[in-house]
């Protein structure tokens, strides 16, 4: 058994092996919470990492330079290159719905499985463990302890009335605030080739639960057309 792990195809394999097992159970905590960079991306992503940086550190299998001649490889080139693509996908799985970013969190989980796959290159596999059980727990824990923060709740805010019976401002924050929301700006739009005036403001609580209070108050108003209430976490 020994004879097959020191056989330089049977490390590469393990290091294959791991990548596939780290990626692929950072993927499943994403999945789970409906991401859309989930289980099978972030093990691409390990797997891909790795294979780039077994490229490098088995140099010798496919590059041999004469004795005359002076060659220095530097295989930290190639994880600046896989850096740097890697952040092309991450920004892939960033959506901006209005104010509202959303994705940030995946494309962070994607960078740092990258990161772990050129440690399962390399060979560092005890740092590539402890980076991963570090990334679930910042994933599922630190998830856990988030919602239990006192943390003021931030939602973007629109509502829409027919142009000649909006809301006046004076009264709409006033209905706002009465639901326990402060509103941090307000600015205003027409659309529906001046048929429709809009309200857009930025809102923040500290009870995320005001939001169903807030929902029933603008759907008790007959005047509104519409309204929506977008929180603007990841």
């Amino acid at each position: 058994m020994n004879s097959i792990w020191n056989n330089e195809y049977g490390e590469m394999a393990l290091h294959l092996v791991i990548a596939l097992a780290a990626g692929g159970i950072i993927g499943l905590e994403r999945s789970y919470h409906g991401r859309p960079a989930g289980f099978r991306t972030h093990a691409l992503v390990c797997i891909a990492s790795t294979v780039l940086m077994i490229l490098t550190v088995y140099h010798v299998k496919w590059f041999e330079a004469s004795f005359l001649e002076r060659v220095t490889i530097d295989p930290t080139r190639m994880a600046q290159g896989i850096m740097t693509g890697i952040g092309f996908l991450g920004a892939g799985v960033i959506m901006k719905e209005g104010l509202t970013v959303r994705g940030l969190t995946t494309a962070a989980s994607i960078w740092i499985t990258a990161a772990i796959g050129i440690l399962i290159g390399v060979g560092f596999y005890f740092p590539a463990g402890i980076a991963t059980a570090m990334t679930l727990i910042v994933l599922s824990v630190f998830r856990w302890i988030e919602r239990r923060m006192p943390i003021e709740f931030y939602a973007n805010l629109t509502v829409a009335f027919l142009r000649d019976a909006a809301l006046p401002e004076a009264e709409l924050r006033a209905m706002v605030e009465r639901q326990g929301f402060a509103v941090a700006n307000m600015n205003y739009s027409v659309a529906n080739e001046g048929r429709i005036f809009e309200y857009h403001m930025v809102i923040h609580s500290p009870d995320r639960s005001n939001t169903r209070q807030l929902s029933e108050a603008l759907n008790a108003v007959s005047s509104v057309m519409a309204f929506r209430i977008s929180p603007t976490g990841d």
